[in-house]
């Protein structure tokens, strides 16, 4: 029986976003974050990180904690925000419009 990958939901989409948005903000390449990572104990390739960025590849907790640590920033930071009505994107618009942008 072959099994599904299972689908990225609100909360990664919003990870995919939030590390690309910081990168970009803290003028980084894909590939220079992809090297501190690296360098920290956990390779990865600027592939992985593209796909992760782009919600192609799900981002696991050691991936997260690592990628936010190369980016001198706090796990959490990556994390949506969540009040008693749900999930809240930390970088505007709700976290549906998140997902639209990303899957298209």
């Amino acid at each position: 029986m072959a099994s599904r990958p299972v689908e990225i939901g609100p909360a990664g989409l919003h990870s995919a976003r939030a590390i690309e948005c910081i990168r970009l903000t803290r003028g980084l390449t894909q590939h220079q974050l992809a090297a501190r990572c690296t360098a920290m104990g956990r390779p990865m390739t600027n592939t992985a990180l593209s796909r992760t960025e782009r919600a192609r590849r799900r981002c696991d907790i050691d991936d997260l904690v690592t990628i936010a640590a190369a980016l001198g920033i706090a796990p959490a930071a990556l994390l949506p925000v969540w009040t008693v009505h749900g999930p809240v994107s930390r970088f505007g618009g709700s976290l549906d419009d998140v997902q639209g942008a990303l899957l298209g």
